[in-house]
């Protein structure tokens, strides 16, 4: 009897590490996504006309395909939009199983009307790139690095990048900002809805599913490990930033219900280079833009001239 126990018990475990990977981080290809199809929520479907008509635009930009091949050899795709020869150039990192041109639907507007070249990216294992393994930062950051490269191979080692994230891409970006081969001509970091720890935020989520993180997580946890051999203490946002040289501002809606707006202060404590926070009141995750584009604009066109000025503004807006 014993051993039909301890057998059961081991199914079970089994059982719950593959499920609880495929939930988390598994990404069959090819991936789809639906540019329209907006979170859960009535914080998005107050927004949606709104937003369907930014996406619509957004769409209806000519761009030009871009592919490279990341540092594992999983092969990577982004939308190139050429503004000026010689500007600088924002690079665009969507969230977790989403899509860029929803993501940077306002974003990419922003960085277009300041004069910037932009390169929205598909984050590996989402859209047109390739893989089946979201990691949450832990080997994207190193995806990021990888375009940086291809920038400077392109434009130019002296142009000016400026990398741009939100919720799953805002980590992305400020993992790679604590990177120590990070290129010098990588003037600034803007991270809107950022979670503070991979981990963290999957025990957030589970919690916010109705589910014991204590009981589940650890399940989680292992399965990235056994599964598809990534470990996700390997990093986070708020240690990479310990090593961050490059200004950085977060970007955050006090009513965000997928990452808890206190996740992006802890990341604010621990930077060791100048950082502003702005937090956006009733704004959702992802939508400060959505809901106060006039604040939004101002603090990145301030940021903006900080990183090219290297005024003092940044560091007194803590």
């Amino acid at each position: 009897m014993l051993w039909l126990i301890l057998a059961l018990l081991a199914l079970a475990a089994a059982a719950a590490t593959i499920i609880g990977y495929r939930m988390a981080f598994y990404a069959p290809e090819p991936h789809y996504k639906d540019i329209y199809e907006l979170p859960p929520g009535s914080q998005y479907e107050a927004e949606k006309e709104w937003m369907h008509s930014l996406i619509r635009a957004m769409d209806a930009v000519p761009f030009e395909p871009v592919t490279i091949t990341a540092w594992d050899g999983t092969p990577l795709f982004g939308r190139y939009y050429h503004v000026a020869d010689g500007a600088p150039l924002q690079l665009q990192f969507h969230g977790f199983r989403s899509v860029g041109i929803q993501d940077f639907c306002g974003g990419n507007v922003l960085a277009r009307e300041a004069g910037q070249n932009t390169l929205i990216v598909d984050q590996r294992s989402h859209g047109k790139s390739g893989g089946t393994a979201i990691t949450f930062g832990i080997r994207e950051q190193y995806d990021c690095l990888d375009w940086i490269r291809w920038a400077n191979d392109r434009f130019g080692a002296d142009t000016p990048i400026f990398l741009s994230g939100v919720s799953m891409g805002a980590a992305t970006v400020l993992m790679a900002a604590g990177l120590p081969d990070l290129p010098a001509n990588v003037r600034g970091v803007i991270a809107d809805s950022p979670y503070s720890c991979p981990r963290e935020i999957i025990r957030f989520v589970c919690g916010r599913m109705h589910l014991p993180p204590a009981l589940i997580c650890p399940f989680v946890f292992l399965g990235a490990r056994l599964i598809d051999g990534f470990d996700l203490s390997a990093g986070s946002p708020k240690e990479a930033v310990k090593q961050a040289k490059v200004p950085i501002l977060i970007i955050h809606g006090e009513d965000d219900r997928m990452v808890p707006c206190d996740m992006s202060r802890e990341i604010a404590e621990n930077c060791a280079s100048p950082v502003r926070r702005e937090t956006f009141p009733d704004a959702g995750h992802g939508l400060s833009y959505i809901l106060d584009k006039d604040r939004y604009a101002r603090a990145t066109a301030e940021f903006f001239e900080f990183c090219r000025s290297g005024s003092t503004e940044q560091e007194e807006q803590v």
